[in-house]
């Protein structure tokens, strides 16, 4: 009697299988990766905005302070986002009638707000604290990137729940002098105390601060 299946059929039958396999596979690591990727999570891109503003040239070539703008950053869980006066501050005497910012002019003008587009961004469920980090030695870097040289602002770090665990489960690194928190690009030098040292400074280390409650109230 001949044979049912040819030879080959157990290599195609193996082939499928194996096919199989690598597709459920890949579907997995696709379903758990791609969320968490940085094109996902828009790393890297430049947001549009009702008025292009540059912290490179306002705080890398002018040296105006991120608490300028960021006025409720020490004191507040937001760190705000500037009136459309404190824009006007210096642009009722410089620019006054630059095309690019009739925005600012019309929103003062029109007693408006400007919309701005969200860059950095966290899920509703979670609660974050601008103030807490400042405090205790967490520089604004840290989340933002070097924001200070940023011709456009755009998001440097992906804010995943991985990328907050990282930072809770260890601190130290991540904290300097609090005469430092502004700085974008800071770096430390030999005079800077050791985290362990900051850690102490800063009190940090009688919490569990991977505690669920802490970013999910």
């Amino acid at each position: 009697m001949a044979a049912v299946f040819s030879p080959r059929a157990n290599v195609i039958v193996t082939v499928v299988m194996l096919g199989a396999v690598g597709v459920v596979v890949g579907v997995c690591l696709w379903w758990f990766t791609w969320p968490r990727s940085d094109y996902v999570r828009h790393v890297g891109w430049a947001i549009q905005q009702p008025v292009p503003f540059s912290h490179q040239h306002h705080v890398a070539g002018l040296g105006i302070d991120c608490r300028f703008c960021h006025s409720s950053v020490e004191r507040s869980a937001q760190a705000s986002l500037p009136p459309t006066f404190t824009c006007m501050t210096c642009h009722s005497q410089i620019w006054t009638n630059a095309a690019l910012l009739a925005e600012v002019r019309d929103s003062l003008s029109e007693n408006r707000p400007i919309v701005w587009a969200r860059v950095t961004d966290v899920p509703d469920y979670v609660y974050f604290n601008h103030s807490i980090h400042v405090s205790k030695g967490v520089g604004c870097e840290s989340c933002h990137g070097d924001v200070a040289r940023m011709p456009l602002t755009y998001k440097a770090k992906t804010l995943t729940m991985q990328f907050c665990l990282d930072c809770h489960r260890d601190p130290g690194p991540n904290l300097r002098p609090l005469a430092n928190i502004y700085d974008t690009n800071w770096h430390p030098d030999p005079a800077t105390p050791p985290p362990a040292e900051l850690m102490r400074a800063y009190h940090i280390g009688g919490r569990n601060l991977t505690e669920c409650a802490i970013c999910h109230r």
